[in-house]
């Protein structure tokens, strides 16, 4: 799925065609995984040529909430862990994967990662916990992603 179900989220600081400020991710939905790459700029920059920390969350959390969103739910970040893993220099171009880990009831549990895009390797990497306002296409679609995710890996 391409494009934006809804538009009350287009000043996001993360992902809001709108908000000349933010960053302006354009997050995609393929084979049931959000993507979207972003490449830190200077004013993005924390200290030493290193892309600020609070940025690279971000990054991991929108990515995550535009799983939900790009599927027509609402929902709030209940609890998120950050993982960084190396520091993100400025001009380098990163991609957020986000897909789903478990589903029960309300509670929406996800992972998300932040790989450079020249080699591969891995920035960070989340896990969060978010409780669902409005269950949106995932009412119908939840269950049969969490029977393909378990099939696939073998757990949920």
């Amino acid at each position: 799925m391409t494009g934006r179900p809804r538009d009350d989220a287009d000043r996001c600081f993360v992902c809001g065609p709108d908000n000349a400020l933010g960053l302006q991710v354009a997050f995609r939905l393929e084979g049931g995984r959000c993507r979207g790459r972003f490449t830190p700029q200077r004013h993005h920059n924390g200290f030493d040529g290193v892309t600020h920390g609070g940025i690279v969350f971000s990054l991991l959390d929108d990515a995550m909430g535009n799983w939900l969103f790009l599927q027509g739910a609402r929902g709030v970040t209940a609890r998120c862990e950050i993982r960084y893993r190396q520091p993100l220099p400025i001009g380098t171009e990163v991609e957020a994967d986000c897909g789903l880990k478990q589903r029960k009831g309300r509670l929406v549990v996800l992972e998300a990662r932040l790989v450079r895009v020249d080699d591969g390797s891995l920035v960070a990497e989340a896990d969060a916990s978010f409780m669902l306002e409005d269950a949106g296409q995932l009412a119908a679609g939840g269950k049969q992603e969490l029977a393909d995710l378990t099939s696939a890996t073998g757990s949920p």
